[in-house]
C-alpha cells in the first residue's frame, strides 16, 4: 500500500458491493484497502488497520466449503464490522445461530432502531430504510451481545459486542438504496474506528511521485498509453517523477475512434511534452481479426498482437528498466482476481506476461484509485478538462463494439456512427452527464425503406449509460427528442445502416460493452 494514513481493511468474501464499501469509505477521506478473506492473521495485524469491515457474500456460514476466517481476528482489539454474510460469520463463530430464513429478503426494508448510541447515533430512532439481500438469518445472536436494530424479517438486523468493538449489520449500508448508508458508515469509521480523514489526492500524487523518482532514480521508464484518461494521467505522473526518461508507446490499430490517432498523437507531443512513439499497425490488427467474430478471440489476438508490437517498439529504446501501466483497482479486483473470491470479469486488462519478458520492473501508479479518483488526480495535475473526462474506451477498441466479423469497411461504418453519437451528445451538454454514450453495429440487417426503394441493411444499437465508476450502470433516460435525432442523423448520414435500436438493460445484469 502506497498511502501512508489511518485506513480501513476490507475483507473481500464475494459480494458483488465489495467495492461499493470501499468507495464509501474513501469519500470519507478515509482510504480503504480490500484484501481477500484468506489474508492470514498475521498479515493483517502487520498492515495495523484502524478498522476492520467483513464484506457479503453469496456463501452460507454452515455449509462445509464456506469461507471462514481465523476467530482470533474478532479480538485483535481493532473495530470489526461484518456485512451480511459478514455479520453472519462473526456470529456464527462467537456461539450464535445462523439459518436459512424462510422468507428470502431482497430489495427495501424499514429498520427500526433500538439503539442510536454508536452505528445509529445521530439516525431517527423509530424507522431507517435499508437495502436487503440475503437468504440467511440470524436465529440468535452470540452471548454479550445487544440488538442495536431489527427490520420485520431480520429480528437481528444490526447487533453489536458488549465491549463495543464488534458490530454485524444484516442490509447493506454501501449501496444508494440504503439512504442513511454513508451515515451508518460514517460512525464506524470516525467515531468507532476514530480514523484520521487524511485521504486526500493531493497527498496521494506527492507521494506517489517521490515514490517513483526514488525507485527509478533517474532511469527510463516505457508506457504504452491510450488517450484514455487512465493512461494520460499516468504519463503526466511520470513526467514529473522521471522527466525526459518517460518513453510513450502508442499503437494505432485500426480500432479507434474517428482521428483519434492525430489526436492523441498531437496532445502527447505538444501538449504533454514527452518522447511519443506512435505505431502504425492497422493492417497487422485488421489481418489478425479477418475470420474472428468470437468476443473472448477477438479480444486475445488483439491483446496479443498489442503486446508483441509494443515489446518490438519497447526493445528499440535503449536502457529501458521500468514498465508503467494505467492499471485501477477495480481492473486489479476485476481482471486478476486477486483480491477474493469473486468470478473474473474482464480478460482485456492482463499484460500478459509482458514485464518479465521484457525483463522490466513494473510500476502501477494508479493501482489503489478508482475511476473519479483519477479524474481528481486530472485536475490536480492541470490536465485538460477534456483529457479528464473523456469516457472510458475498451481497451480492443471498436473490435469489441462490432458484433460479428471485423472489416475495413464496418470499422469506418461504426467510426461515423460514433463521431455522430458524440456531436449530438455535446450538442445537448450529456457528454459529462454520462459515463459513456456509443453505438454498436450489429451482425444483423432488416427490411427498410429509403425513397422510393426498399432496403436491406444494417443496424446500429445505441448504448448510453449512467454510472459513478463502472462497477454498477444503467441505461440512461435520454429525451426522446435527442434519440431521435441521433437516429435519424444515423440512417441519413450512415451509408448502409437503415434502422438504430436503444439498449436499456442495466448492470447487472448486462455489462456495459456488448462483447
Amino acid at each position: 500500500m502506497g498511502f501512508k494514513g489511518d485506513f480501513l481493511l476490507v475483507l473481500d468474501f464475494g459480494s458483488q458491493y465489495t467495492q461499493l464499501i470501499a468507495r464509501r469509505i474513501r469519500e470519507l477521506k478515509v482510504y480503504c484497502q480490500i484484501e481477500p478473506f484468506s489474508l492470514e492473521l498475521k498479515d493483517i495485524q502487520a498492515l495495523q488497520p484502524k478498522g476492520i469491515i467483513l464484506s457479503g457474500g453469496p456463501a452460507s456460514v454452515y455449509e462445509s466449503d464456506a469461507p471462514m476466517v481465523n476467530k482470533e481476528l474478532l479480538s485483535l482489539g481493532v473495530p470489526v464490522l461484518g456485512i451480511c454474510y459478514g455479520l453472519q460469520l462473526m456470529a456464527h463463530l462467537l456461539g450464535g445461530k445462523v439459518a436459512p430464513t424462510q422468507k428470502r429478503e431482497y430489495g427495501p426494508a424499514s429498520l427500526e432502531i433500538a439503539d442510536s448510541s454508536s452505528l445509529f447515533f445521530g439516525l431517527e430512532e423509530n424507522e431507517c430504510q435499508v437495502w436487503m439481500s440475503h437468504g440467511d438469518r440470524l436465529e440468535a445472536i452470540p452471548p454479550g451481545f445487544s440488538t442495536l436494530a431489527s427490520s420485520q424479517n431480520a429480528p437481528y438486523a444490526a447487533i453489536s459486542a458488549g465491549t463495543g468493538r464488534l458490530f454485524g449489520l444484516q442490509f447493506h449500508p454501501e449501496v444508494v438504496h440504503t439512504p442513511k448508508g454513508k451515515d451508518i458508515l460514517a460512525n464506524f469509521v470516525l467515531r468507532i474506528c476514530q480514523a484520521s480523514p487524511s485521504w486526500e489526492i493531493t497527498s496521494f500524487l506527492e507521494q506517489t511521485v517521490a515514490e517513483i523518482a526514488k525507485t527509478t532514480r533517474g532511469r527510463k521508464v516505457v508506457l504504452g498509453v491510450s488517450g484514455g484518461v487512465d493512461s494520460t494521467v499516468t504519463a503526466a505522473i511520470l513526467k514529473r517523477a522521471v522527466g525526459e526518461g518517460l518513453h510513450c508507446i502508442f499503437v494505432d490499430n485500426g480500432l479507434l475512434r474517428k482521428n483519434e490517432a492525430k489526436q492523441v498523437t498531437e496532445f502527447y507531443q505538444k501538449e504533454l511534452g514527452v518522447n511519443f512513439t506512435c505505431v502504425d499497425a492497422r493492417q497487422r490488427f485488421l489481418k489478425a481479426l479477418a475470420k474472428v467474430t468470437n468476443p473472448e478471440e477477438k479480444r486475445k489476438k488483439i491483446g496479443r498482437l498489442f503486446i508483441r508490437i509494443f515489446e518490438e517498439t519497447a526493445r528499440t529504446i535503449p536502457g529501458v528498466e521500468f514498465l508503467a501501466q494505467g492499471t485501477l483497482y477495480p481492473d486489479i479486483i476485476e481482471s486478476r482476481s486477486v483480491k477474493g473470491p469473486s468470478a473474473t470479469i474482464k480478460s482485456h486488462h492482463n499484460v500478459g506476461g509482458l514485464p518479465a519478458r521484457l525483463k522490466l520492473k513494473l510500476i502501477e501508479p494508479l493501482k489503489e484509485l478508482f475511476k473519479d479518483e483519477v479524474r481528481q488526480l486530472g485536475q490536480e495535475l492541470g490536465l485538460p478538462h477534456a483529457s479528464i473526462y473523456r469516457q472510458p474506451f475498451p481497451g480492443p477498441g471498436l473490435a469489441v463494439r462490432i458484433l460479428g466479423k471485423v472489416s475495413d469497411e464496418r470499422i469506418a461504418l461504426l467510426q461515423e456512427a460514433d463521431a455522430l453519437v458524440e456531436e449530438e451528445m455535446s450538442k445537448a451538454g450529456l457528454t459529462e452527464a454520462v459515463w459513456q454514450a456509443f453505438p454498436v453495429l450489429l451482425p444483423v440487417r432488416t427490411v427498410g425503406v429509403k425513397g422510393d426503394a426498399r432496403s436491406y441493411e444494417q443496424v446500429i444499437a445505441l448504448r448510453v449509460v449512467e454510472s459513478k465508476d463502472g462497477m454498477t450502470a444503467d441505461f440512461a433516460r435520454l429525451p426522446y427528442d435527442l434519440l431521435a435525432t441521433i437516429a435519424s442523423r444515423i440512417m441519413n448520414e450512415v451509408p448502409g445502416v437503415n434502422r438504430v435500436v436503444y439498449d436499456i438493460s442495466s448492470k447487472p445484469p448486462s455489462t456495459i460493452e456488448w462483447e
